[in-house]
C-alpha cells in the first residue's frame, strides 16, 4: 500500500464511524470507487485488500452502534447467504482444497460484507436514493481521470497501486480504466449506473446531467464493445417502465425470440454475439465461442466447479496456465462451484428482479401521493445492465461492489415498511427524458 491509499483508506475508516447513518454509505463508495482492489497487506497465505479491512471497520461500527438490518431478512438476503453456502462447500471439490476455501472465503466476506453493510445502513426509499446520488457524484472525478488517461496514456490511479501506471492499448487505441482493474470493468460499471442518472433528469437537474456525463464518458474511454451493449440494455430496460404491467408478456416474447434465432441460424443463437462489435476490435468471437465450449464440457464442471480449462480453446490466458480465458461471470460460477452455484446466482438475481416488480406496485398502492415508484424499476434496469454485462465480462475487481451496491438497494426497498421522500425531491412518474427512449 503506498502512503495515499493509506491515507485514504484511513479517512474511510474514520468517517465511516462518525458518520450519521444516512451517510454511512458514502465512504464505503469512496473506498470503492478510487482504491483499486488489489491494493493491500499480505500476511501468510491472507491478502487483506484495503476494502476488505474498511468492510472490518464497517462491521465494527455496526456491532458498537447495534445497528441491524430493517424489516429483517427478505428473500433476496436469503438467497445469497445460501450462495455463499454452496461456494464455500464446493471448495472441498476441488484439487486444493484449503487454498481453495481461503479464496472462497474472502469472496464471500467481500459480498456478504458489502451486501449487508449497505442493507444496514439503507433503510428506506430516501436512504437508497441518497446512496444513489452518491454514486453518481462520485464518478464524476472517475470520469475526468479517465480523460485524462486518454491523452496522456498515464493512468493516476496508479499512485495508490495494485494497477500499472500506463494503459492498455488495443488495435491502436488506448483504453482508459481508471481505478478499476480492466478497461471493460470501468466501462460496464458505468453502463450499470447510467439508468440511475437518467432516473433523475426531472427532480435533479444537475445530478442527472453529471451522472449521465460521466457514465458516458466513462463507456467511451473504456474502448470496448460490451459496455455499450450493457448501456443500451439497460436505457431499453428503463424505457420499458411504459409497458411495466406486460412485463410477463415480454419475458416470454424474448424467449420465443431466442428459440425463433436457433430455428433460423445455422450456428448457434448465442453467436449473435459475433455481430455486435461497436468498437472494431472486439472479441465477441471468443464470448461466442467460450458458451458453446463450455456446454460441450459440461460433464467437467457441472458438478463442483472444476481446476482446468485450458483445453476449453485452442488459446489460454497469459496470466492462469490452468484455464482458458472465462469472460463469462455465468460460466465463470460454473468453472467455480458448478451448476449449484451457478443456479444459486441465477436465484438472487431472480429474487431481485422479482423485488423490483413487487416494490414498484406496493408504493403504487400505498396511500401516500409522493410514493417514489420508478427508483425500484430503476435499480431493475441497472441490475439488468449488469446481467447483460456478465455475458463479456467476470467482475473480478470492486466492480462486484456496485453489483451489491444495485441488489442492497433494491432489497432494502422492497424491505421498506412506507416510503418517505417528499413530493418535492422525487417523483412517482419517470422523467420526460424516457419519452425519447421509449420512442
Amino acid at each position: 500500500m503506498s502512503e495515499a491509499s493509506v491515507a485514504l483508506l484511513t479517512v474511510c475508516c474514520v468517517a465511516v464511524l462518525v458518520l450519521r447513518r444516512e451517510w454511512a454509505p458514502l465512504p464505503l463508495l469512496v473506498c470503492a470507487m478510487f482504491l483499486p482492489l488489489e491494493v493491500g497487506i499480505e500476511i501468510g497465505p491472507f491478502h487483506f485488500f484495503a476494502f476488505r479491512i474498511f468492510l472490518l471497520t464497517a462491521l465494527l461500527r455496526v456491532l458498537l452502534r447495534g445497528e441491524t438490518i430493517e424489516g429483517g431478512l427478505n428473500g433476496i438476503d436469503r438467497a445469497l447467504l445460501w450462495w455463499s453456502a454452496v461456494a464455500l462447500l464446493t471448495s472441498a471439490a476441488h484439487a486444493d482444497p484449503v487454498s481453495t476455501l481461503v479464496n472462497r472465503l474472502g469472496v464471500v466476506y467481500t459480498a456478504c460484507g458489502t451486501y449487508f453493510i449497505l442493507r444496514i445502513f439503507c433503510r428506506s426509499v430516501d436512504d437508497v436514493d441518497r446512496m444513489c446520488r452518491s454514486c453518481l457524484w462520485l464518478l464524476v472525478p472517475i470520469a475526468l481521470e479517465m480523460v485524462q488517461e486518454l491523452h496522456s496514456g498515464r493512468n493516476l490511479f496508479s499512485g495508490f497501486g495494485g494497477i500499472r501506471e500506463y494503459s492498455e492499448v488495443r488495435d491502436g487505441r488506448l483504453r482508459a480504466q481508471g481505478a478499476f482493474g480492466h478497461s471493460i470493468l470501468a466501462g460496464s460499471v458505468a453502463a450499470a449506473c447510467l439508468p440511475m442518472a437518467v432516473r433523475l433528469w426531472r427532480e435533479r437537474r444537475w445530478t442527472s446531467r453529471a451522472g449521465i456525463a460521466s457514465c458516458l464518458v466513462m463507456v467511451y474511454a473504456s474502448g470496448s464493445s460490451g459496455p455499450v451493449i450493457g448501456m443500451l440494455i439497460g436505457l431499453l430496460g428503463l424505457a420499458g417502465w411504459k409497458y411495466r404491467e406486460q412485463t410477463r408478456s415480454i419475458r416470454w416474447g424474448l424467449v420465443v425470440a431466442y428459440l425463433g434465432l436457433e430455428l433460423v441460424m445455422n450456428a448457434p443463437a448465442y453467436y449473435i454475439l459475433t455481430r455486435l462489435d461497436v468498437t472494431g476490435s472486439s472479441t465477441s468471437w471468443h464470448r461466442a465461442a467460450l458458451i458453446e465450449a463450455g456446454l460441450a464440457h459440461l460433464p467437467e464442471w457441472w458438478l463442483a466447479g472444476t481446476d482446468y480449462s485450458r483445453h476449453w480453446l485452442a488459446y489460454g490466458a497469459l496470466w492462469t496456465g490452468g484455464h482458458a480465458d472465462i469472460t463469462n461471470y455465468y460460466l465463470r460460477m460454473g468453472v467455480d462451484g458448478g451448476l449449484p452455484l451457478l443456479l444459486m446466482f441465477l436465484m438472487v438475481l431472480a429474487r431481485a428482479f422479482s423485488s423490483v416488480g413487487r416494490s414498484w406496485r406496493r408504493l403504487a398502492a400505498s396511500v401516500s401521493p409522493d410514493a417514489n415508484t420508478f427508483l425500484p424499476w430503476a435499480l431493475g434496469a441497472s441490475l439488468l445492465a449488469h446481467a447483460a454485462n456478465f455475458i463479456g465480462v467476470s467482475y473480478f475487481d470492486q466492480s462486484v461492489v456496485f453489483l451489491y451496491l444495485t441488489l442492497a438497494g433494491i432489497a432494502s426497498i422492497s424491505s421498506s415498511a412506507t416510503p418517505s421522500v417528499r413530493r418535492s425531491e422525487v417523483h412517482s412518474e419517470p422523467p420526460g427524458y424516457l419519452a425519447l427512449l421509449e420512442r
